[in-house]
């Protein structure tokens, strides 16, 4: 791995994925160290408060090589199933050799034990082939880096249990486990790696409990004032069985210390308001 030069006009971060649900925690906090932050975004937008927008797109390169010019970090937080490895190769390939930026990304645990899934399986656990594959291009991008695996977020859980909430009877994945973090969390443990010096691969965050998915939904149901027969749903194949095997979890890193029951009662509080 790379060491950067210490460069001290390279102030300049930028944030990928700045506008989703981690960068919205994650570019505050960065913009609270005092240094100038720059978010890329495929909509043009004003900056505000020390924070500058600019535009490009990540699928096709357009645009990243300018928004790459004069930083000393970039935290890259854009990310899908689909296309995450090329997102990840245009990015690498526009970042200056130069004065080669820190390049920090997060990826989630289990990239490394869970098996790429095809057909209909890749919808559910496609994700984490694509967290894996992009791993890879940033270790071998020879830039300096550092790569946090984070565990499920409050947020994507709260998703999924509410559109499962909506059927008569939910059926659910059975012997499915998650141990959810709070992303506030995750934000603020990557402002201290993009402060710091490229540490390679970084001990996994996650939060600080495991919970069976039938859990969490009941969870959201009392929450919600809301009955639901559930009804377990077997799910065959590899990816699977590598979940159901605990493949996403760490229990043996509960850094988090923000609950899914603490989450969900602020999420349910602000809705009532």
């Amino acid at each position: 791995m790379r060491q950067r030069a210490s460069n001290m006009d390279d102030d300049r971060i930028l944030v990928t994925g700045g506008t989703g649900t981690l960068g919205r925690h994650l570019v505050p906090r960065l913009r609270e160290t005092g240094r100038e932050i720059r978010v890329l975004s495929r909509r043009g937008q004003a900056g505000d408060d020390g924070v500058e927008f600019v535009t490009g797109d990540l699928a096709s390169g357009e645009g990243i090589e300018a928004a790459a010019q004069g930083v000393g970090v970039i935290v890259h937080c854009a990310g899908s199933a689909r296309g995450d490895e090329d997102k990840a190769r245009n990015l690498v390939a526009a970042a200056p050799r130069a004065r080669a930026p820190h390049l920090v990304y997060i990826s989630v645990v289990g990239a490394d034990r869970i098996p790429a899934a095809g057909g209909i399986d890749r919808a559910m656990f496609g994700y984490y082939a694509a967290k894996a594959a992009s791993e890879r291009v940033v270790a071998d991008s020879g830039l300096p880096w550092t790569t946090l695996r984070a565990t499920q977020f409050h947020d994507l859980i709260l998703a999924v249990v509410r559109q499962m909430a909506k059927l008569p009877l939910v059926p659910v994945p059975a012997g499915f486990r998650f141990q959810p973090v709070d992303s506030d969390e995750v934000a603020a443990r990557l402002v201290e790696l993009a402060l710091g010096t490229p540490a390679g691969l970084v001990p996994e965050l996650a939060g600080p409990r495991v919970y069976e998915m039938k859990e969490l939904l009941r969870g959201y149901l009392q929450a919600r004032g809301k009955r639901r027969a559930m009804v377990p749903l077997p799910v065959p194949g590899k990816a699977a069985r590598a979940f159901r095997n605990g493949a996403n979890l760490a229990p043996d890193r509960p850094v988090g210390r923000r609950t899914w029951e603490e989450f969900l009662a602020e999420q349910i509080s602000d809705e009532r308001d």
